[in-house]
């Protein structure tokens, strides 16, 4: 019998991390959903429609239990920057963002069966003025390859932040307080344990 209190369908570390931080009992089943933007959709919608197409992918693999999705994107000037495909890349998206506030959209969404709750949060992220050689250096880590916007707030990208306006979890892909408010709109509280 499964005794957890969710599936997190995505195989984001970070977001499984923070689940375990808050003692969130979860099993990981990441789906996957074609992640390609619609015509004119905005950067808000897209990350709710990801969000939330996660969460029902998962829910037809586990129909008896809440299925959490997420997605969370970095834009620049209207401009949704994901993930770099390759050093290069990553390179000259760090130099756009320097010096730039930029925002970071993440959508959470809970799902069981027919049932849906969401939400979405946006924050805003100032990124600090930076030499082409001290980005360099950084995308030597390997770190930002895996990254939307090419940084993890998290890790070694934090020293490229300045200052946020904001969730901090958002940033780093997770909204926590937005969860604990969907698992509570699904019947299920939060209770610090």
């Amino acid at each position: 019998m499964n005794t957890a209190t969710l599936v997190l369908a995505s195989r984001s570390p970070r977001r499984r991390q923070l689940l375990e931080m808050l003692g969130i009992s979860h099993v990981v089943d990441p789906v996957e959903v074609d992640e390609l933007p619609r015509s004119g959709e905005d950067p808000e919608r897209y990350a709710v429609r990801l969000a939330r197409e996660k969460a029902l992918a998962g829910s037809k693999r586990h129909p008896d239990i809440w299925v959490l999705g997420a997605d969370t994107v970095v834009v620049l000037d209207g401009r949704i920057l994901g993930k770099p495909k390759s050093p290069t890349a990553a390179e000259d998206m760090l130099l756009e963002l320097a010096g730039n506030r930029h925002r970071v959209v993440s959508a959470v969404a809970l799902a069981r069966g027919d049932d849906m709750h969401g939400a979405c949060d946006v924050t805003s992220v100032w990124i600090r003025q930076m030499t082409r050689e001290g980005v360099r250096a950084y995308v030597r880590t390997g770190e930002p390859l895996d990254k939307a916007g090419s940084y993890g707030i998290q890790g070694l990208g934090a020293v490229l932040v300045d200052r946020i306006e904001g969730d901090y979890f958002s940033v780093m892909g997770l909204p926590l307080r937005l969860v604990v408010d969907l698992m509570s709109a699904a019947g299920i509280p939060y209770n610090f344990t």
